[in-house]
Parts: structure tokens; C-alpha cells; sequence
């Protein structure tokens, strides 16, 4: 059942990556996905556009040093405050925010381009950036994952061994406030096994490619008759 289940997922996803292919939808589509440190989306996220061709991720700015399995233009663009600041004063961000003492935020250029293309944008951003853009933008699909347990996420987060103490703490306080806005979103994902959360998420993908309202023409899907 559950191979019979994959088949179809994969079949799916073959079928929607053909639609996009072809420009068959209005527009591209915005895919936002936020969780508290620790919760596994950069994981999660990562074998989604391994697995989806037609979907990009935006890689964000941020003002925080990189961890040691980092690097610039792949994971972030790593900038000082004063060249942060100077980008929020031009403009430059469709969101920003200050998150854990350091500052985050996603280009505007790069979203709006790729959507107008018709292309698929994945962003990986904390509840405040989600909560701007569901603000300043008016749509997108808002994704929330999260772990089963706070001592999970605690457990998770002391196994990166990446940081300092005060700075994990800091990043539990600020889970137990992002967990209570789970509601502003359209769709909750609990990534307790890794293979049952990305099947959830994925199927997320595929469904809201398969919503009426993106659909130029009926017979632009329909095969042609001989």
C-alpha cells in the first residue's frame, strides 16, 4: 500500500512538473515554510527541491556568521549590519526581521521575478518574516512544521553542537512564542519521522498545483485527440 502510495505521489509530481513545464498556469506559486529551531524544515526543504525541479529556493540575507558547513550564495548571503541596513532603506526586502540577535531577510527582485516567470519560489523564513509577507503580499501557501515535543527540539538542537549555550536558550524561548502562531497558517506538518513528514509535505506541493483556479485552459490539459 504504501509503495502503491509513493508510485502515485511520484506520478503526481512527474505530472505537475510537465504543467509548469509548459506554462500552463497563470503564475507561479509561493511556498513559505517556518518552524521553531530544531524542527528539521532546512532538511525538509532541501529534498523538496531536490525532488521538484520546477520549485527555487530563495536563498536569504542575514547579518549572522556562518556555521562551519555554510557557505555564501548557497545557504545565505552573509552581510554586515551596515550593508543590511543600507538594502532595508533601498528597499531591497519584500520582508526582514531580527530573529535570535541577528537580522534576516528575503529580496524582493529575486521572489517577484521568479513568480512573474511562472516559476515556484520556496522560502525558509521565521513566523515574523511569514506574518509580513502574508501582510504585504496577500498570498502564498504558509507552511508550519514542527516538532512532537519541545524536549525534542531541545534534544535536536544540543546534537548540531553549532552554538553556544545562551544562544540555545534563546532559541527555546523564542520556539515556545513561534509555536502559539501555528494558526496563521494554512497547513501544520509534525516532523516526527522524517519519511511520513516529507510525504505531507510534498503532497501539500502537488495539491495546490492541482487547484482549478491556476488553470489557464481545460483543454490545455486534456491530450490531444488524434
Amino acid at each position: 500500500m504504501l509503495s502503491g502510495l509513493k508510485a502515485s505521489l511520484t506520478e503526481s509530481a512527474s505530472r505537475c512538473r510537465t504543467l509548469y513545464d509548459r506554462k500552463r498556469f497563470r503564475q507561479g506559486k509561493l511556498f513559505v515554510v517556518s518552524a521553531p529551531s530544531g524542527a528539521g524544515k532546512t532538511t525538509l526543504c532541501s529534498k523538496l527541491l531536490e525532488n521538484n525541479k520546477a520549485l527555487r529556493y530563495s536563498i536569504s540575507y542575514t547579518t549572522r556568521k556562518p556555521r562551519f558547513d555554510e557557505a555564501h550564495a548557497a545557504d545565505y548571503f552573509f552581510v554586515d549590519v551596515p550593508e543590511f541596513r543600507r538594502m532595508i532603506d533601498e528597499g531591497e526586502f519584500i520582508e526582514w526581521a531580527e530573529v535570535h540577535g541577528n537580522y534576516y531577510g528575503t529580496s524582493r527582485r529575486t521572489v517577484e521575478g521568479i513568480i512573474d516567470e511562472g516559476g515556484d519560489v520556496l522560502l525558509d523564513i521565521d513566523p515574523q518574516g511569514a506574518r509580513q509577507l502574508k501582510a504585504t503580499l496577500g498570498y502564498g501557501v504558509y507552511i508550519f512544521i514542527t516538532a512532537p515535543s519541545i524536549k525534542e527540539l531541545e534534544k535536536r538542537l544540543r546534537n548540531r553542537r553549532t552554538e553556544p549555550e545562551d544562544v540555545m536558550r534563546l532559541r527555546l524561548d523564542n520556539a515556545r512564542k513561534e509555536l502559539r502562531l501555528f494558526s496563521e497558517y494554512d497547513y501544520i506538518i509534525m516532523n516526527r519521522d522524517f519519511e511520513e513528514a516529507y510525504k505531507h509535505l510534498e503532497s501539500v506541493y502537488i495539491a495546490e498545483h492541482l487547484r482549478t483556479k491556476d488553470v489557464r485552459d481545460i483543454y490545455e490539459l486534456m491530450e490531444e485527440e488524434e
